[in-house]
């Protein structure tokens, strides 16, 4: 029997792996706030922030990153083992642990900035852009009374694309697993209940 590979799930995997590894160094999406008076440098795996030169980390967010790089790592070595061998027993559950992980992970970045940047128009009436540049006035609170205007540029760098591509390959492992797995849809012929008569046996009257 030849030996299937999900190559979908493969090159996801691979993409995962090497995603995690670049994320260590190049941030998915980044914040410029004046001259590089601050910078920040944000993505599941690694957030850190750029104050006059000086960088800096804020525990929570830390923890959440760690919690990210163990549960992306996870899935890509689980889709890779998935990948090499589609056609086993427990290949179906290892799929569907792994391929909603880097999903997962785009999905609650963007949903964690959009939230982050409505919170700080809130609190500080100040426009955080996703993308683009745009000119906001900061409050006289932080500045004692001076009218100080910040020009903020903001945008999603290339290692965010390959996390988008990562999530459509594992996707495509998954509707790929139905063409090289298919299901089993034989039904079982229902047997016919036996009947055992008991032959009556005759007394013998005297």
């Amino acid at each position: 029997m030849q030996t299937k590979i999900n190559w979908f799930g493969l090159a996801g995997s691979i993409t995962v792996i090497t995603l995690i590894t670049i994320s260590m160094f190049v941030p998915w999406w980044q914040l410029t706030v004046g001259d590089d008076l601050v910078t920040t440098n944000a993505s599941p795996l690694n957030t850190n922030f750029n104050f006059i030169g000086d960088s800096f980390t804020i525990p929570l967010i830390m923890a959440l990153n760690i919690a990210s790089i163990i549960s992306l790592s996870a899935g890509g070595i689980v889709m890779l083992i998935y990948s090499l061998k589609p056609q086993k027993s427990y290949s179906k559950r290892l799929l569907s642990f792994a391929y909603k992980k880097p999903l997962y992970s785009v999905l609650l970045f963007v949903i964690g900035l959009l939230l982050i940047t409505i919170l700080v128009k809130s609190l500080f009436s100040i426009d955080v852009p996703l993308f683009g540049s745009s000119t906001s006035t900061l409050p006289t609170e932080m500045t004692q009374g001076i009218t100080l205007s910040v020009q903020m540029n903001a945008g999603f760098l290339w290692p965010f694309l390959l996390a988008t591509l990562s999530s459509g390959l594992c996707i495509a492992a998954r509707v790929y697993h139905k063409k090289i797995a298919p299901i089993n849809t034989t039904k079982s012929t229902p047997r016919s209940p036996t009947i055992i008569t008991a032959n009556p046996i005759s007394a013998t009257k005297s």
